[in-house]
């Protein structure tokens, strides 16, 4: 049975007695989620689990969590500490008198975890103020609209599959962009979109339909200034388009770009999980589509995938041919008559006339050109480039004789004048495979080396959930993530304040070890043979690089 650690038990202790009785419960609440669906049926719905403590005296919600479904009673007694601490508003941090539970188990689980607090724990048959609670919430879900139409479901997520065999971002890059005027045959209106490729630069990869050419310049001419977090959240909720995003890619399909790019045919597993939803300036961001922007994302990605189908090599051709000093470059156009859906009684006639923006490409991309003539001192972007996908990372220390070691049988490293102190250098370790961490060290020295590590304060606004942000700052000025901790971690908080401590006594050093083995007996806890680099650097503070706290912009440009 765990129980609090004493430091943690004297610091609740601390906290006033409050004369109430405290309801908790976990439940399983089904929801229809309009931001991460998965293939298959748009309307399924995804089980996860709700923790919720509230005061019964006030009647007012102190913590809620979701959690998944296999997480323990552990996840429980984080909740109720959290209620105690960092209560919601307006509750003020306190310790309840009494707790009651309506799970016999739960009721042990506490009694054996809460010790020394002076809080009695009981069980009741029923907890009405908790029923009523997650009946409303399990209403709120239902009432959510469905991620897809269900008519149109199925064709889109059809179409995300072959859009992901496509692979797009193997070739264009965000500054080249493809027009879709679409024409339906019943007399409607016609409108036009604008595809934008995630993917090429190491973002998320995905395609971005935008309404107007406008919302393209005007975002991309905020990305590339000198802005603040809050004013980039105004310019992503800014932009005017639809979007269809996958999950993270898999290693298969990351080993497999080389083949693709050579347009070697490449059987892919499927897609990872997609989403559609549609930005909006004065809507922000929308993680579901109702009818009409269902079927304008169909015809446009169904018009997308047959351009791509029919006029690859050309593309290809374009986007790694043209001259930024030259808009000569002929466009690459097709028209496309489509019927979606195929074979449906609601199907309608559209024709897609698909068409290259040659001239447009070297507008875009000659943004970048002038701001970097222009202002050569503007703080470098946040990079996602340096970590391989799927590394192990690990924050610890590693003892004096093997940094010696270290210096001496590896000519890959950097040696600073560290104090010797301590029980050893504060490290970070990357273990990757051993061609992926010969990449990296490669991308390192050209780079000049390592000027700093630091860890960043960072937030996701959307979700409320903050971060420790592993930051490596290379000497070119460059600044690169290769981590992301949640600060909700136990293990990366006690991790963090041991990189802390130990760098009190090295006056500041620490290190970054690039490390093979990922695949092997090594795997999380590489040995010499697989260290294949040792960093010696400074360890920088936040006000060091003075980014602030980041905000994640869900889905970059």
């Amino acid at each position: 049975m765990a129980a609090l650690n004493r430091t943690t038990q004297h610091r609740l202790q601390k906290l006033p007695l409050i004369p109430s009785v405290w309801e908790g419960d976990r439940r399983p609440i089904e929801h229809t989620s309009p931001v991460e669906p998965s293939i298959g049926d748009s309307s399924a719905k995804s089980p996860t689990h709700c923790i919720i403590w509230v005061d019964g005296s006030q009647g007012i919600i102190r913590a809620i969590e979701s959690v998944d479904p296999s997480a323990g009673p552990h996840a429980i007694v984080r909740t109720l500490l959290r209620a105690m601490e960092a209560p919601q508003s307006p509750a003020k941090p306190g310790r309840p008198q009494k707790i009651i539970v309506k799970d016999r188990e739960l009721q042990f689980f506490l009694r054996g975890a809460l010790q020394e607090l002076d809080i009695t724990i009981e069980y009741v048959k029923n907890l009405p103020l908790i029923d009523q609670i997650f009946q409303e919430l399990q209403q709120a879900t239902h009432n959510q609209p469905p991620h897809l139409p269900p008519q149109l479901a199925p064709a889109l997520e059809k179409i995300a599959q072959q859009i992901w065999q496509d692979a797009p971002w193997d070739i264009l890059q965000d500054h080249h962009v493809i027009a879709i005027h679409i024409t339906p045959q019943n007399g409607e209106e016609p409108s036009s979109l604008y595809a934008v490729v995630m993917g090429k630069l190491g973002l998320d990869h995905g395609i971005l339909l935008y309404r107007t050419l406008e919302s393209i310049k005007q975002f991309r001419a905020s990305v590339l200034e000198n802005i603040s977090p809050v004013e980039m959240e105004e310019a992503f909720l800014s932009q005017d388009c639809l979007f269809l995003t996958f999950a993270e890619e898999t290693e298969e399909f990351a080993l497999s770009r080389l083949d693709r790019a050579r347009l070697i045919p490449h059987k892919l597993g499927p897609a990872p999980a997609p989403t559609f939803g549609t930005l909006h300036p004065l809507e922000g961001l929308r993680g579901y589509l109702y009818e009409e922007e269902a079927i304008n994302a169909l015809v446009a990605l169904e018009a997308l995938h047959r351009f791509f189908t029919a006029h690859r090599r050309q593309i290809k051709q374009w986007a790694e041919g043209y001259h930024v000093s030259s808009a000569t470059t002929q466009a690459i156009s097709a028209t496309i008559p489509l019927e979606l859906p195929p074979k449906s009684p609601e199907s309608k006639q559209f024709t897609a006339e698909v068409s290259t923006l040659p001239a447009l490409a070297i507008e875009l991309a000659n943004m970048e050109i002038d701001l970097d003539e222009d202002d050569s001192s503007d703080p470098k972007a946040l990079l996602d480039d340096l970590v391989p996908t799927n590394s192990f990372l690990s924050i610890g220390a590693i003892p004096w004789h093997t940094v010696e070691l270290l210096r001496t049988v590896r000519p890959n490293h950097q040696e600073a004048n560290v104090t010797t102190a301590g029980d050893g250098l504060p490290i970070v370790i990357i273990q990757t495979t051993r061609p992926k961490a010969k990449a990296m060290i490669e991308q390192l020295q050209q780079a000049g080396g390592i000027k700093g590590i630091c860890f960043n304060l960072g937030e996701d606004p959307l979700k409320g959930s903050e971060y420790d942000l592993g930051i490596i700052q290379t000497e070119d000025g460059n600044l690169h993530l290769f981590g992301e901790f949640s600060f909700r971690d136990p293990i990366h908080q006690a991790a963090r304040l041991k990189w802390d401590e130990r760098g009190r006594h090295t006056k500041g050093y620490c290190g970054l070890i690039i490390a093979m083995g990922l695949t092997g007996k090594s795997r999380g806890n590489p040995q010499i043979k697989d260290m294949l680099a040792l960093f010696e650097t400074r360890a920088l503070s936040s006000q060091d690089l003075n980014l602030g706290i980041l905000q994640r912009i869900p889905m970059p440009f």
